[in-house]
């Protein structure tokens, strides 16, 4: 009898990491890697780093890495996930919400950093409206076809206010909100879901967080190969949804009309943290429940593509030109907002990778 326990797939480490936890990784055209760090709690001297020879070192700099306030727009205050574009450019989602505060205006914002200078070119920061001070921005996907420089998608997740996709004219710096509080987009009911993580209920047991923490909504985000459709799902929710690009994108149409292009895409198996596409079609979706990253097929049948009990909480992925899917392993789950106060994970963290036939989805103009 096969053990439920033993390992499927070929994962490879590429490198553990001493704490603090990571969330995002990104992987540049030309094989660099970059991790973040969120303020959780942890010491975070650098929110956003480079990987090199195995150490992390602040990226683009330290002064970026050095925040005067949760409003600096000059600085990275809390970030939650870094992105390579089509054009290999570094995007930074910087939520400004330190330990889920509340945010302030210039706290929040998109940074786009030139890898080839090493410098920060383009900070968008956004209107109390679109960016609410409740938001929690989590990560983003890029169509460079659509407006003079492109459109990015950001899903908000937040835990105690209106879920929803931003969406950003990157040439202008203008922003709207979609799916604002649409169902799709919101944690199905508290203790409707009940994840459970290592055999353990996850956010069901006394002393644990608050469980208003189960809120969490929009949180994974993927753009389909051919830009026609945006994935996304909520962090606790078992369902794939998706929407029109178009509709996302038309300043005419109302909230209603873009909520009738949503399609529910049916039950993926497991809760998922993040989300990933390729240039075939196919999504990737990481399943914190099953130490595992799934993948949906263009037909929408799903797959296991690895498991592994070292797949401890798998965060964030990033499809790369090398032809592997990169993966983050944080232990979010063994967090002591989680466990009565105890802090329970166990260090070393890792980046993982595992070779795909596949290539990342770059829309661009050639």
């Amino acid at each position: 009898m096969t053990s439920t326990d033993q390992a499927t797939g070929n994962l490879e480490l590429v490198a553990p990491l001493d704490p603090p936890m990571p969330t995002g990784v990104a992987v540049s055209h030309t094989g660099r890697i970059f991790l973040n760090h969120p303020q959780w709690g942890d010491d975070v001297a650098a929110g956003v780093v480079e990987l090199r020879d195995g150490t992390r070192v602040p990226y683009p700099n330290e002064q970026w890495n050095r925040p005067d306030s949760d409003d600096d727009p000059h600085a990275f205050v809390s970030v939650q996930c870094v992105v390579v574009d089509p054009h290999d450019r570094l995007w930074v989602v910087d939520t400004g919400a330190p330990m889920l505060r509340r945010t302030r205006h210039g706290g929040p914002k998109l940074v786009c950093v030139d890898l080839d200078m090493d410098a920060a070119c383009h900070v968008i920061t956004f209107p109390a409206a679109v960016v609410l001070p409740s938001s929690y921005l989590n990560d983003v996907r890029f169509d460079l076809r659509r407006g003079d420089q492109g459109t990015a998608f950001v899903t908000d997740s937040a835990h105690q206010g209106p879920n929803g996709i931003v969406v950003v004219d990157l040439a202008t710096g203008e922003s709207w909100r979609r799916l604002h509080d649409h169902p799709s987009t919101k944690a199905p009911p508290v203790h409707a879901t009940r994840p459970v993580v290592e055999g353990r209920y996850f956010l069901n047991r006394p002393g644990d967080a608050d469980p208003s923490q189960l809120t969490f909504g929009s949180d994974g985000i993927a753009i389909s190969a051919d830009g026609s459709r945006l994935f996304y799902c909520p962090l606790m929710s078992r369902h794939l949804y998706s929407v029109s690009v178009d509709a996302l994108c038309d300043r005419s149409l109302d909230d209603d009309a873009v909520a009738a292009t949503v399609i529910d895409e049916g039950d993926k198996g497991s809760c998922s943290d993040g989300l990933e596409s390729d240039d075939t079609g196919r999504i990737y979706l990481t399943a914190y429940e099953q130490n595992a990253v799934f993948t949906r097929e263009p037909d929408g049948t799903f797959d296991t593509l690895v498991h592994d009990p070292r797949l401890l909480w798998p965060d964030t992925m990033a499809v790369a030109t090398d032809r592997h899917l990169y993966v983050t392993a944080n232990q979010l789950h063994r967090q002591p907002a989680y466990n009565d106060g105890k802090d329970l994970r166990q260090p070393p963290y890792a980046v993982f990778r595992v070779a795909i036939d596949a290539g990342p989805v770059l829309l661009r103009q050639d």
